[in-house]
C-alpha cells in the first residue's frame, strides 16, 4: 500500500493506459473478423491450459494403471494357482494313462505267452547305494520261489533271490552280481549278460572272431536254469575289439526301458523259438523300355528278314526291345525253333535237334513257311549235329525220310 500511495499517479496512469488498450482491442478486429482482445486472451491462456491438461492426463493414467495393475496382479496370482493345479492333474493323468497302457500290454503278453506267470507289482526298492533290487507285493503264499524269472512285455527284468510270505526280493539285470545266458538273433552268437550297476549291461565271452553288430537283439538262451529260451533281453549299443580274446559288447536291457510298475513272475517256463530276423525284400523293379525303342513283332520280323549277317552278327540284329543279352539270345533261339517247327522242351530223346547256325534269311523264310502252314525242309548238310559220326555224344539218328546208304552188290561171274 505504501508503494501504491507513493506512486499513485504512475499507477493511475498505467491503469488508464491498460483500460485504453483493452477498449482498443475490443474495438479493433484482426484477420478473420476476430477481435484483438479475444486473440490476446486465447494466446495467453493456451500454454497454461496445455500444462493443466498434461498434468491431468498424467495423473489419470497413473491412477488408472495402478488400479489396473492391482487387479492384474490378483488375477495373475489366480491364474498361476490354476495352472499349477492343472499341471499336477495333467501329470497324474499321464501317469495313470501310462500305467494303464503298461498293465494292458502286460495283460496281453500274459495271455499270449505259453509260460505260466503270476502278475505282481513293485512296492519298494533297495536301500543300498549300489543296490539294484526291488520288492514285489507277492511272495511264497502266491507260489513265488527263489530263482524264478521276473519279466515284462518288453524283456527280462531279473530273478527272485528271496521269497517271503507276502513279498519277494528281485535282483535286477543291471546288478553287478546278475548273470544270464543269452544268444543273438542275427548271428546266433552265445554269451553271458552281466550287470554293470548302471543303465547298461555287458555281454561277456564273445570271441573276437565272431560277428556282432550294433542294434542286434539278444534273447535268452534257456540253458541257465532261470529264464526259458526266447525271451528278449536287449539290443547292442556298442561293440569294441577287446584287449583279450573276447569282444566288449554293451547292451541296453529292454525290460527296464518302460519303468517298473507291474511285472510277471514265471512259475512254469516254456521254451520258445527265437524270432526270425525279417530280411528286406530282394525283389527288383525293372523299368519298361522307352516307347521309341519298342517295336511290334511284325516289324521286328520284317527287319530281320532283310538282314544277311549270320553267327555273331545275327545276335546283334536281334529285336531292340529286349534289354539284355540273355533276352536277345532267348528271342533268337525262339525264332530258330519256329523257323524249323521245333518246340523246345517237347522233343523226345533221339529226335533231330534244330540247326542253330541258320542265317537271318533262313530264319525269316522258316517263319514265313510256319505262318503259311508248310512243312519245314530237312536239315541242311552243314548241320553240325548231322555231321557228327555215329556213336559220338550228341550224334542223332538219321531221319526216316532221308535216303539210307545201301551196300554194293557183287555180280556173279
Amino acid at each position: 500500500m505504501e508503494l501504491l500511495n507513493r506512486y499513485r499517479s504512475v499507477t493511475a496512469l498505467l491503469l488508464v493506459i491498460f483500460a485504453q488498450l483493452v477498449l482498443l482491442a475490443y474495438q479493433v478486429k484482426g484477420n478473420g473478423d476476430v477481435r484483438l482482445i479475444r486473440i490476446w486472451a486465447v494466446t495467453a491462456i493456451t500454454p497454461a491450459a496445455k500444462v493443466v491438461d498434461t498434468v491431468r492426463g498424467g495423473v489419470t493414467t497413473i491412477v488408472r494403471n495402478y488400479l489396473l495393475f492391482k487387479d492384474l496382479r490378483g488375477e495373475n496370482e489366480r491364474l498361476k494357482e490354476q495352472m499349477a493345479k492343472l499341471k499336477l492333474d495333467n501329470q497324474q493323468l499321464r501317469a495313470e494313462l501310462d500305467n494303464a497302457d503298461r498293465l494292458r500290454a502286460l495283460t496281453a503278453f500274459q495271455a499270449r505267452t505259453p509260460s505260466k506267470t503270476v502278475p505282481a507289482r513293485v512296492i519298494a526298492t533297495g536301500t543300498g547305494a549300489n543296490s539294484r533290487v526291488v520288492f514285489l507285493d507277492r511272495g511264497s503264499r502266491a507260489g513265488l520261489k527263489r530263482g524264478m524269472a521276473v519279466i515284462t512285455a518288453d524283456g527280462i527284468v531279473g530273478k527272485i533271490i528271496a521269497s517271503y510270505p507276502t513279498a519277494a526280493q528281485v535282483l535286477l539285470i543291471t546288478d553287478p552280481t546278475f548273470a544270464a545266458s543269452v544268444i543273438s538273433q542275427k548271428h546266433h552268437v552265445r554269451g553271458i549278460v552281466r550287470g554293470l550297476g548302471q543303465a547298461n549291461c555287458r555281454v561277456d565271452y564273445i570271441p573276437n572272431e565272431q560277428q556282432v553288430e550294433v542294434d542286434e537283439k539278444f534273447f535268452t538262451a534257456g540253458d541257465d536254469g532261470v529264464f526259458p529260451r526266447g525271451l528278449p533281453v536287449g539290443a547292442v549299443t556298442a561293440v569294441r575289439q577287446g584287449n583279450s580274446q573276447y569282444r566288449d559288447v554293451m547292451l541296453a536291457p529292454s525290460g527296464l526301458s518302460g519303468g517298473l510298475e507291474g511285472v510277471l513272475v514265471i512259475t512254469e517256463g516254456v521254451h520258445e523259438a527265437i524270432p526270425e530276423l525279417k530280411q528286406a525284400s530282394e525283389e527288383t523293379y525293372i523299368q519298361p523300355p522307352p516307347p521309341d525303342e519298342v517295336r511290334p513283332p511284325e516289324s521286328a520280323a520284317a527287319g530281320s528278314a532283310n538282314a544277311a549277317a549270320s553267327g555273331p552278327a545275327a545276335n546283334a540284329a536281334a529285336p531292340a526291345h529286349f534289354g539284355t543279352d540273355a533276352d536277345r539270345l532267348k528271342e533268337q533261339y525262339r525264332r530258330i525253333g519256329e523257323a524249323q517247327g521245333h518246340t523246345f522242351g517237347e522233343g523226345l530223346p533221339g529226335e533231330k535237334p534244330p540247326n542253330f547256325n541258320l542265317t537271318q534269311q533262313q530264319i525269316a523264310a522258316g517263319e514265313a513257311r510256319a505262318a503259311s502252314g508248310a512243312k519245314p525242309p530237312a536239315a541242311p548238310a552243314g548241320n553240325a549235329a548231322a555231321q557228327r559220326p555215329a556213336g559220338t555224344p550228341g550224334a542223332q539218328a538219321p531221319a526216316a525220310d532221308s535216303p539210307q546208304p545201301q551196300p554194293a552188290r557183287r555180280e556173279p561171274q
